[in-house]
């Protein structure tokens, strides 16, 4: 059986499991600055945690596109991927450069062809057939085909 892939904070699985607010109440605003701030933590599970939290917020503020925009520079593909989608989800002429970039990549977070998806742009085409069938699993190859047929 599949381990379930947790982050390491304990703050970070509360959030997961909806225990903490993000916003609403200056106690929840010092949560959401804390959620960024493990964005730039060593432990790749957070920053991946986080940066997937913070992008499925309702929350748009300069601060957040900030943190995700930074976020899309990480070493890591899936912190990028889950990055690209929550610019994509706020300002899709903001993010696709960067989907464009890094589907130039060798390696590629599914959260990237979800932004592709998202954007919609034509101009992903070329970087995006480039990832038909290499996306590792079914499920992935119907998000890259669906990319590109939207």
């Amino acid at each position: 059986m599949e381990e379930f892939y947790e982050p390491s904070s304990e703050f970070l699985c509360k959030v997961v499991r909806g225990e903490i607010p993000l916003s609403g109440s200056e106690f929840a605003q010092q949560n959401l600055q804390l959620l960024i701030a493990h964005m730039s933590d060593s432990d790749t599970s957070n920053r991946d945690w986080a940066t997937l939290l913070l992008a499925g917020q309702d929350i748009d503020t300069a601060e957040v596109r900030e943190a995700l925009l930074a976020a899309t520079r990480d070493e890591d593909a899936c912190v990028r991927a889950e990055a690209l989608l929550g610019l994509a989800e706020r300002d899709p002429i903001l993010a696709l450069p960067l989907v464009e970039s890094e589907l130039e990549r060798h390696e590629v977070g599914y959260g990237t062809f979800q932004a592709a998806h998202a954007i919609a742009s034509p101009t992903l085409l070329n970087g995006l057939r480039r990832w038909c069938g290499r996306g590792g699993a079914p499920w992935i190859d119907d998000e890259i085909n669906d990319a590109i047929a939207a």
